[in-house]
């Protein structure tokens, strides 16, 4: 099984960042091939173009870079998307580079009058949000519904993937290092073997 690893954080020494190394680290010790795409480190333009305007309209080819991303994704069984929450959402890199990989033609397919048609549907998606706030402020306010509708429903299940897990680290800034050090290495542990033994692996 093949695994991308995809981390949107500007600090490569932020937690973010060592959440996505982690996860990497489980997969490999569980014999598991991964490749982690750090958005910030490889310059990826999130900036929807002239060009990506054109492909969505249904003219011309995928931009270079975008292709590149594509086949990334098309190489791999499960993609891991680690990210801190901006906003009750995922930083703007992030979601440009959502908007312009999972085009139509590749994610999906719709023309008016034809039938809709979802397109990752061989792909498992697991999320890793990382959060300052607390999961009872997250249920109080209603992020996790928010969360549910936009990502999970909005994109993945939208393009017909698989929803393998979202885990939350939340209280990123105010627990302490043992707790998030002991979280991070259960929760890689516990994705990594979502990853590597797929028939086996408990439900969310």
């Amino acid at each position: 099984m093949t695994t991308l690893v995809v981390v949107s954080h500007s600090d490569p020494h932020s937690l973010t960042q060592h959440v996505a190394r982690t996860t990497a680290d489980a997969i490999r010790n569980m014999g598991g091939d991964v490749d982690i795409a750090d958005l910030h480190a490889e310059n990826f333009d999130p900036r929807f173009s002239k060009d990506d305007l054109n492909l969505f309209r249904g003219n011309g080819t995928p931009p270079t870079d975008v292709s590149a991303e594509q086949d990334r994704i098309d190489r791999a069984d499960d993609l891991i998307l680690v990210f801190p929450m901006y906003w009750w959402s995922m930083p703007a890199l992030l979601k440009g580079w959502i908007d312009r990989v999972f085009v139509s033609g590749w994610a999906y397919e719709f023309t008016p009058g034809s039938e809709f048609v979802k397109k990752l549907d061989r792909l498992t998606v697991h999320l890793i949000p990382v959060a300052g706030d607390d999961a009872d402020s997250f249920e109080r306010h209603g992020v996790y519904e928010a969360f549910r509708t936009q990502i999970e429903r909005g994109i993945i299940e939208y393009c017909g993937a698989t929803l393998g897990s979202t885990t939350f680290v939340h209280e990123s800034d105010t627990k302490s290092r043992d707790l998030l050090a002991a979280e991070i290495r259960d929760l890689s542990e516990s994705i990594a073997a979502r990853v590597a033994y797929p028939a086996t692996a408990t439900s969310r």
